[in-house]
């Protein structure tokens, strides 16, 4: 089972004070670094770690997803593994403050804003949206991605409940990509072996 947005988080206990946002990024940047190796070694991609402090305890939420080249979601089966090796890695750091800090590991919804290069590889095949610079904004299927920019299939307007006409291959450059956002559409989430935004997650 594959879920877009699956989570699981691990508790552990110290003692400790918050300390102040900066302080809070640098740490979030060391952890980054000690922690990517591992999620490399598991054939995933460590897309961003983050500290949120709640009293004396701090969150350490990690975004793990698959490489750019494949496509369809984390399972909940591999992010309950690589929680639990990020967690042991956790509980070795020599450099912790010992504060009290749960782990929470996700991987990113579909719904997820497009903003670098390889979530429009990730995307691939997907329907999405595009806001163009000094254009027309155009909503198509993800063709192909190169260093270049993306080619989209538009979908053209039609009348209401009529198949929806693809028109010719458009290709964008990135320096012309203002946003782009991924539409949800269920019957094609299940082909993929994906679940919505809301689908179900795991704790422990």
């Amino acid at each position: 089972m594959t879920n877009a947005e699956a989570t699981t988080s691990t508790d552990r206990t110290g003692t400790g004070k918050a300390d102040a946002a900066s302080a809070h990024n640098l740490e979030a940047e060391r952890l980054h670094a000690l922690l990517e190796p591992a999620v490399l070694a598991n054939r995933l991609y460590l897309e961003d770690v983050s500290i949120h402090v709640a009293g004396a305890n701090r969150v350490v939420h990690v975004v793990v997803d698959l490489p750019q080249e494949e496509t369809g979601g984390v399972s909940l089966d591999v992010i309950a593994e690589i929680s639990k090796t990020l967690s042991d890695i956790l509980d070795g750091d020599p450099s912790t403050d010992s504060r009290p800090y749960d782990l929470e590991v996700s991987s990113p919804g579909v719904g997820r804003p497009l903003t670098e290069q390889r979530h429009w590889h990730r995307a691939r095949g997907r329907l999405v949206t595009v806001k163009v610079i000094q254009g027309e904004n155009v909503t198509g299927r993800i063709q192909s991605v190169d260093d270049g920019g993306v080619t989209l299939i538009p979908e053209l307007a039609v009348k209401k409940g009529m198949k929806p006409k693809q028109g010719d291959p458009v290709k964008l450059p990135f320096d012309r990509i203002r946003s782009g956002k991924v539409e949800i559409e269920f019957s094609h989430l299940e082909e993929a072996g994906l679940e919505n935004d809301n689908g179900p997650s795991e704790e422990a």
